[in-house]
């Protein structure tokens, strides 16, 4: 018998040889299984057990901030001994490395290999994030770019003005970044981040076309605007929702 510890945002591999056999329960906190193709599985809550073997579960997280434990029992004759060829159970370089004082043979996934996991991932989200958001900014000012071509002049009814094209560039990249902090929010906070995100960010992107259809601009200028609204929901949306899903830990 053996407990793990994890701490907030922590995640723990499942390794089948590892854990065959072994059974989980939890006693504090709540545990997220990982799926095999990266989806957040269900969370686990207080005396929640579970068996891993053949199940398809690829790593343990902990969604919350609290340190949250699990008790591991697994047979007797399944203990490994230094003689054994053919260890069933062998822990890991960094899980050895993070043993803590428990009484138990307790074993701590934290900033050694959880946190640190955990920052590499919101790090590499917010990288895809950003190149995502130049990605939509260029996109979004040539096609603004090929309509002011076309003879669309995106003239505000009440001042006369006419967006300029470095206008659609900067309100692109503002909401862009809104969208990508939105997203590491979820990542950090939600047990299913890529849904919840998609339903979030299609919601804001229908609401954001209301504006162009009250601005009173002509039909064409108003058809663009419905367009360039759309466009770097195109290129956020799933670039993200992604990302998201292939980091979920």
């Amino acid at each position: 018998m053996w407990t793990l510890a994890l701490r907030g945002g922590a995640r723990v591999a499942v390794v089948a040889a590892e854990w065959r056999d072994a059974f989980g329960v939890v006693t504090r906190g709540r545990v997220q299984l990982e799926l095999r193709d990266g989806e957040p599985g269900p969370v686990l809550g207080p005396d929640a057990g579970f068996w891993l073997r053949g199940t398809g579960v690829r790593a343990l997280r902990n969604p919350g901030r609290r340190t949250a434990r699990v008790r591991i029992v697994t047979p007797r004759s399944r203990t490994v001994t230094r003689q054994s060829t053919h260890p069933v159970r062998q822990l890991p370089d960094e899980w050895r490395n993070d043993m803590s004082s428990m009484n138990d043979n307790g074993i701590v996934a934290g900033p050694a290999s959880g946190q640190t996991s955990h920052t590499h991932r919101l790090r590499g989200l917010a990288g895809t994030g950003l190149i995502a958001t130049l990605a939509a900014m260029v996109a979004t000012t040539l096609a603004a770019a090929l309509a002011q071509a076309a003879g669309v002049d995106f003239e505000i009814p009440d001042g006369g003005e006419t967006i300029p094209l470095s206008g659609f560039a900067v309100v692109t990249g503002f909401f862009s970044v809104v969208g990508v902090v939105i997203a590491v929010a979820l990542r950090r906070w939600s047990a299913r981040p890529a849904v919840r995100f998609v339903w979030t960010a299609v919601s804001l992107t229908a609401i954001s076309l209301v504006p162009p259809l009250l601005s009173g601009a002509n039909t064409a200028a108003t058809t663009a605007l419905l367009g360039l609204h759309l466009v770097p929901a195109t290129v956020m949306i799933p670039a993200l929702a992604r990302s998201l899903r292939t980091r979920t830990d």
